[in-house]
């Protein structure tokens, strides 16, 4: 028989075992976010180590603790681990990814692309910036923004083994019993030699000064997900979503931006009228080099050039006005301002409507596009241009 005392004693043993002493917790040494879509926190500093928590990309943690460039946190829900200082962002990073975002909403999209592969959006136009959005195998996004940057000095690799010199061979000695001929006697010095010696070195060995290295740089493209999230991938990585019956016609240049001009019905089927811009080469500080119109021909049934030019410096955003037909491109003169080409689409032909200033930090109003400027009369007139005169005239 149990004695009447034993459960007595062993509520006294659970209380005096919750009675030791408290856990230590290390002090909070300041707070953060993270900042990739999802971080895994290690137990200990090595990657090989288990993983202690998984947060996700603006859950906020507790530092309590620093060793070289890692970092140790602890989450919301009192688990900690050790991650890299670069994983963490700081307010004025939230802060500044959250504007991105909401003034990204409102920027016009340059065309829809898509992803070969599970891709990284980093917060800014650098690789070592948080990479906080993931965009899938195939998922479509916007395409918003093009920029060229500066690769660090930090993100530049080495060469991990130093460059190959070939060592040259020591000269055979000459094993001639016969000695060589005695030396002739050195030439007298000239009559000007104190004048000759006074030129200094520089004027007999001058230097060749040496062109200064240049800066690696990285091509990046804004970009606005579906679900309004925007960042910075490289533009390389993307892959416009044109229709490949268009896409075939590049010729060897990049995408940079494609929209629909409108539709032609033909027969049971309906055809876009497309408008793109490309770009000859890559790491360019401009958007385009060229831009091109193609429409449907219900005669041939095939798409077919209504407008192409080349050779010219152009800037984004391209505007489109698909219900009027109408679009205009940014480009750069010669003294170095931009103004923005409108034209419009009628029936098969494009034509040009008239042309505004489009330079950087003036806003663009919705005021008509100017009338186009008619073209001078020619002051020495051929035959050709005689005749056409005479023909006028008789017409009036």
């Amino acid at each position: 028989m149990a004695s009447p005392r034993y459960p007595f004693i062993c509520l006294l043993s659970i209380a005096l075992a919750s009675c030791g002493p408290p856990v230590r917790r290390d002090p909070v040494l300041g707070e953060a976010f993270v900042g990739p879509a999802t971080l895994h926190l290690r137990k200990e500093i090595t990657p090989k180590s288990t993983t202690a928590a998984t947060v996700h990309f603006g859950d906020k943690v507790q530092i309590i603790g620093t060793k070289r460039r890692f970092v140790r946190v602890r989450t919301q829900a009192g688990a900690e681990g050790w991650t890299d200082d670069t994983s963490l962002l700081n307010q004025k990073d939230m802060d500044q990814i959250k504007a991105q975002s909401a003034a990204a909403r409102n920027y016009p999209s340059q065309g829809v692309a898509l992803a070969f592969e599970t891709m990284n959006v980093h917060a800014q136009p650098n690789r070592f910036s948080a990479s906080y959005i993931q965009v899938k195998e195939n998922e479509r996004f916007d395409v918003l923004e093009h920029r060229l940057i500066a690769v660090p000095a930090s993100a530049v690799r080495k060469p991990i083994l130093p460059a190959k010199t070939t060592a040259k061979r020591p000269k055979k000695e000459n094993k001639s019993k016969i000695p060589p001929p005695p030396a002739p006697p050195a030439p007298s010095l000239p009559l000007d030699w104190m004048d000759l010696s006074k030129q200094g070195e520089d004027a007999l060995d001058p230097k060749v000064e040496e062109p200064p290295p240049t800066t690696p740089e990285e091509d990046w493209s804004m970009v606005r997900t579906q679900s309004g999230q925007s960042g910075w991938v490289l533009s390389r990585r993307l892959y416009m979503a044109i229709p490949d019956e268009v896409a075939q016609y590049a010729e060897g240049h990049r995408i940079t931006s494609y929209f629909s001009l409108g539709k032609v019905q033909d027969e049971d089927r309906v055809k876009d009228v497309w408008l793109w811009t490309t770009i000859n080469g890559a790491n360019r500080p401009y958007d385009f080099d060229g831009f091109r119109v193609f429409i449907w021909s219900l005669r041939r049934h095939r798409y077919e050039t209504a407008l192409i030019q080349r050779r010219l410096q152009g800037y984004f955003p391209t505007l489109v006005n698909a219900a009027e037909g109408t679009f205009g491109v940014c480009l750069e003169r010669d003294d170095g301002h931009r103004y923005r080409r409108e034209y419009r689409l009628v029936e098969s032909q494009v034509k040009f409507v008239g042309e505004k200033s489009c330079d950087p930090g003036q806003v663009e109003n919705s005021e008509p596009a100017a009338k186009a400027i008619p073209k001078a009369p020619n002051p020495n007139p051929g035959p050709l241009d005689k005749l056409k005169g005479k023909l006028k005239s008789i017409i009036k």
